[in-house]
Order: C-alpha cells, then sequence, then structure tokens
C-alpha cells in the first residue's frame, strides 16, 4: 500500500459540503427506491454471473441500476491496491464509499465483490491452484481468511439454484424491501 493511503500523511481540515438538493429529491425523480445489494462469497460462486443477471431484469422494469464489479474496481479505481489484508479492507471501503454515492443519486447498486463468469471460474481455478502451490499469496479462501455474512439477508447457493431462479429470487427480495 503506497504511502498516502497508510495514513502517515498530514490530513488537511475536511469539512464535507452540505447540498442543498434533498436527498429524496433523486430517488424521487427516478421513480423508485434506491438500494445497495451487495453479492458476497468466494471467487467462482458466480456472483458477478449472478449480479449481470440481476441487473438485466431489473432494467426490464424500467428501474435505474449500476453493477460494481470487484474486478472492474480493482482495475480501476483500486487498481493501486495489493492483496495485503489491509489493502483488501481499502478495496471494500472504496466500494462501500462509491457504492453509498451512487444510492445517494438515487440508484440501485448491485455489488459483486469478486468476479467470475464461466470462463473465469475456471480461470479461478487455476488461481486456487497457484495460491495453494504458494505462488499467490494472501489469496481470499486459501492463505487469507473468508469470513462468511453472519445475518445475510439473503442467501443462494449457486451451485443448487439455476442463474434464472437465482436471480427471480433476488429479484423479488429486492423489490419487496
Amino acid at each position: 500500500m503506497n504511502e498516502a493511503l497508510s495514513g502517515s500523511l498530514p490530513t488537511p481540515a475536511i469539512r464535507p459540503y452540505l447540498l442543498t438538493l434533498p436527498a429524496r429529491s433523486r430517488p424521487a425523480l427516478k421513480s423508485q427506491q434506491p438500494r445497495c445489494l451487495w453479492l458476497t462469497g468466494l471467487s467462482g460462486a458466480g456472483k458477478s454471473t449472478l449480479a449481470n443477471a440481476l441487473e438485466l431484469h431489473l432494467h426490464q422494469f424500467g428501474l435505474h441500476t449500476f453493477l460494481l464489479d470487484g474486478d472492474n474496481l480493482r482495475s480501476g479505481l483500486c487498481r493501486d491496491l495489493g492483496m495485503a489484508e489491509a489493502c483488501r479492507r481499502e478495496n471494500i471501503r472504496r466500494t462501500a464509499e462509491v457504492s453509498k454515492l451512487m444510492v445517494e443519486a438515487g440508484l440501485i447498486v448491485i455489488v459483486a465483490a469478486i468476479a467470475p463468469f464461466r470462463v473465469e471460474r475456471d480461470a479461478a481455478r487455476g488461481l486456487y491452484r497457484a495460491a495453494r502451490e504458494g505462488r499467490i499469496k494472501d489469496f481470499t479462501g486459501i492463505d487469507s481468511p473468508y469470513e462468511a455474512p453472519l445475518a445475510a439477508e439473503c442467501r443462494i447457493d449457486t451451485d443448487a439454484v439455476e442463474l434464472d431462479d437465482a436471480c427471480h429470487r433476488l429479484a423479488t427480495f429486492l423489490l419487496k424491501k
């Protein structure tokens, strides 16, 4: 992690600017209730595939969405971060901050923190093999822990449920909220 992220540089006094437009105005304009749905799990679980299908499904209903994919964030906003524990925490913090801003903008935000599609799931198997052989350090699920949510609001086992069914379940869950 670079020096700017380590907290060793002095931080000037920061005062958030108070915005004039009321927070309720943005979602009202879109006629929807903003939300953040965070899909989590190990690499290769199908989070990105499900998130993508869900976004397409919600779009068909005229809902304003945005998908934040972990790999996409890692190749842009978080490309300066490694895989050490402090960097992973910073990665999640940035993802949460971007999600929060998008929800404030009135969007339904879908976050998939790790992003394998079918081809990527095959690649993920290679990543796990490389991690088990010690060629990749601090890999989640191998030599770095993955702590499952204690009280997930919705749980879908992507190994046991077809994509269309999982997408329908998530959309129903999201729209009932």
